[in-house]
């Protein structure tokens, strides 16, 4: 499930009980462009939700996004994982699954 914009933050990820990536990204940044079908992928078996920095900026200061792509793994609406930079799917998948 991928969500992007319109959702609500508090909702969809920090009252969720499960794993959820949260994808924060900006149209501008080619390494989150070069990204995104990663993300659309891992869609297809987690929940993702994206965050467009340029449209919130209290919730990138909020976790403390100085760099995108900037991907933060919650579990139970907890943090448990932060992965800066484009990575490749076979790491994100990883990471979720030992989050979950």
């Amino acid at each position: 499930m991928l969500l992007q914009e319109g959702y609500n933050f508090k909702r969809e990820v920090l009252e969720d009980p499960g794993t959820v990536l949260v994808d924060f990204w900006a149209p501008w940044c080619p390494p989150c462009r070069a990204l995104n079908p990663t993300i659309h992928a891992l869609a297809n078996d987690y929940k993702v939700c994206q965050v467009n920095i340029d449209n919130n900026p209290g919730l990138a200061g909020r976790y403390q996004v100085n760099a995108v792509p900037t991907l933060l793994i919650f579990r139970g609406g907890q943090m448990v994982k932060r992965i800066e930079g484009a990575v490749p799917e076979g790491r994100l998948r990883a990471e979720l699954q030992a989050a979950a």
